[in-house]
């Protein structure tokens, strides 16, 4: 597992009239976490993008759990649990207060695509060799297909489609 913290001073203008931070300022925190992380792994967002290839959103969830307020200091960590698969990479985020609070959870879906198409293309094996270091032989099982040579049992048919 590969994680990642950054630090971010609320600023004024990211509260709304309430005085939180306005929900849609946590997406542009992730993505400041995602492109610090990604630095500090020595991958440049600006390099895969002249070589051709884009990283974009294809799934956000934020989940809000207490509100962050003007001139919190916030720590945004980013988590990747399980090695990018295919042409996808799922990133989860988590966001504290100086107390240590669980403020915020969030995860994004990116997708590698060829940028002149928008077509979906295999994670770059320079991002693959970068980040294979943090995961052992168990992470590199997906979580959804099952091991190979695994004997399933025959799941009976759902009832739409029984006669």
């Amino acid at each position: 597992m590969y994680t990642s913290d950054i630090q971010i001073r609320v600023r004024y203008a990211e509260t709304d009239q309430m005085g939180y931070v306005y929900h849609g300022n946590y997406a542009a925190y992730f993505e400041v976490a995602r492109t610090e992380a990604f630095r500090k792994l020595g991958i440049s967002y600006k390099e895969l993008e002249a070589d051709g290839v884009g990283m974009p959103v294809g799934e956000l969830r934020t989940r809000f759990r207490r509100p962050a307020r003007y001139d919190d200091l916030l720590t945004v960590r980013l988590l990747l649990r399980q090695p990018p698969e295919g042409t996808r990479v799922l990133f989860e985020y988590e966001i504290y207060n100086e107390a240590h609070e669980l403020l915020t959870e969030g995860h994004t879906l990116m997708v590698f695509v060829k940028t002149t198409t928008g077509r979906p293309v295999p994670i770059p094996e320079s991002i693959q060799q970068q980040l294979a270091p943090y995961f052992s032989d168990d992470d590199l099982e997906s979580p959804v297909l099952p091991k190979p040579g695994a004997i399933l049992p025959d799941a009976p048919a759902p009832a739409a489609f029984r006669k």
